[in-house]
């Protein structure tokens, strides 16, 4: 197993903006210095908690900061951006980052952020089609390019000037683009199957019941077999709220009491899910009352925390329970403590997963 990072982060909405990004940022560089593979940051625009509004200008900070982390925006919300200008950023990006940028991509998932675009009240999911299928047309083609669409036209006809490079939008380092990934947000997901079949790969969300993690692996082989592609575990992504300390008891006081950032995290997703009518991510059965779904029934099934022993032998369990996959991604918190958020991360790298790799080699 793969050791990456995800952050869509959740601060106290007191908190300064300036401190927050600076803690952010500090993250990813300690997750680059300790040997995590990847790391994701999420982006919305109308969220004072989630604040980070754009994840190319924040991996454009971090570009020259880290030396062999591969960084990926998790995600380009993809609707409420011209395609264009997704493909010339991440271009650029990829360049800066001298071929270590992976694209994460979406429909978005915040309705304010739908609705400040202007595309509340339309088909996300057909405009996030329509632009990653344009981003990859500018890529593979040439100006003057005349991609016509229902929601976006892409043109330099009228003002090509070839020969001193007037009209050409930038082309990726990586050919012929970066690896792309989609997070899966919903049990039995439609898109993991859409995205295998196109040769991108899944993150399962940290945010979904094991059950529906676990739903999201047939639907990835299902999509391989439609592109006769090998269905590798090795590329599936799993995200996971995990805290690790020296004693247990310190573990379960910041994991878990009332004023814990990882309680926080659950009660703005909560909030936020149970207003748009979507608990099933939160539920432990199709069929259960949304009455049954607490704040504490769902920090209790989605935080693994303890000591290092203890959250290894919990995410063998959790590997037991969902299947074999690739990379898990550690989902970073606030750092309410930075010294704990520190030593969780450091001791998840150094302590916990060598203790599951090992284990995975003596069962092998």
């Amino acid at each position: 197993m793969k050791l990456g990072f995800f952050t869509m982060p959740i601060h106290p909405l007191e908190k300064d903006w300036r401190q927050s990004l600076r803690e952010d940022r500090e993250a990813f560089l300690l997750a680059d210095e300790l040997g995590f593979t990847e790391a994701y940051v999420g982006e919305h625009v109308t969220d004072k908690a989630e604040n980070i509004t754009s994840s190319i200008a924040f991996i454009a900070w971090l570009a020259a900061a880290t030396k062999q982390i591969k960084l990926g925006t998790g995600t380009i919300n993809m609707p409420n951006t011209h395609p264009a200008a997704v493909a010339a950023s991440v271009a650029m990006l990829d360049h800066m980052l001298d071929g270590r940028f992976i694209l994460g991509i979406s429909p978005g998932g915040l309705l304010s952020d739908a609705e400040v675009f202007g595309n509340l009240d339309a088909d996300r999911n057909a405009m996030f089609l329509e632009a990653i299928n344009q981003v990859l047309e500018i890529w593979a083609g040439k100006p003057p390019y005349d991609l016509q669409g229902k929601y976006w036209n892409v043109s330099v006809e009228r003002t090509l000037i070839e020969d001193i490079g007037q009209g050409l939008i930038a082309r990726p380092l990586q050919t012929p683009h970066p690896p792309i990934v989609v997070t899966a947000v919903a049990p039995f997901s439609k898109g993991v199957t859409e995205a295998a079949a196109r040769g991108w790969d899944p993150i399962s969300a940290n945010f979904l019941m094991p059950a529906w993690v676990k739903s999201h692996w047939p639907k990835y082989v299902e999509g391989c077999a439609r592109a006769n592609r090998a269905a590798d575990p090795a590329n599936w992504r799993v995200a996971k709220s995990v805290f690790v300390a020296n004693d247990a008891a310190t573990a379960k006081a910041y994991a878990t009491s009332p004023d814990s950032p990882y309680v926080y995290y659950y009660h703005q997703l909560f909030t936020k899910l149970k207003r748009s009518g979507r608990l099933e991510l939160f539920k432990t059965r199709r069929d259960q009352p949304d009455l049954e779904v607490t704040l504490e029934s769902i920090c209790d099934k989605l935080i693994i925390h303890g000591t290092p022993e203890s959250v290894a032998d919990q995410l063998l369990a959790f590997q037991e329970e969902i299947g074999t996959f690739g990379t898990l991604l550690y989902a970073g918190k606030d750092w309410k403590d930075r010294e704990l958020g520190r030593q969780s991360m450091i001791l998840m790298a150094e302590k916990v997963l060598p203790r599951i790799n090992a284990a995975a080699g003596s069962s092998a």
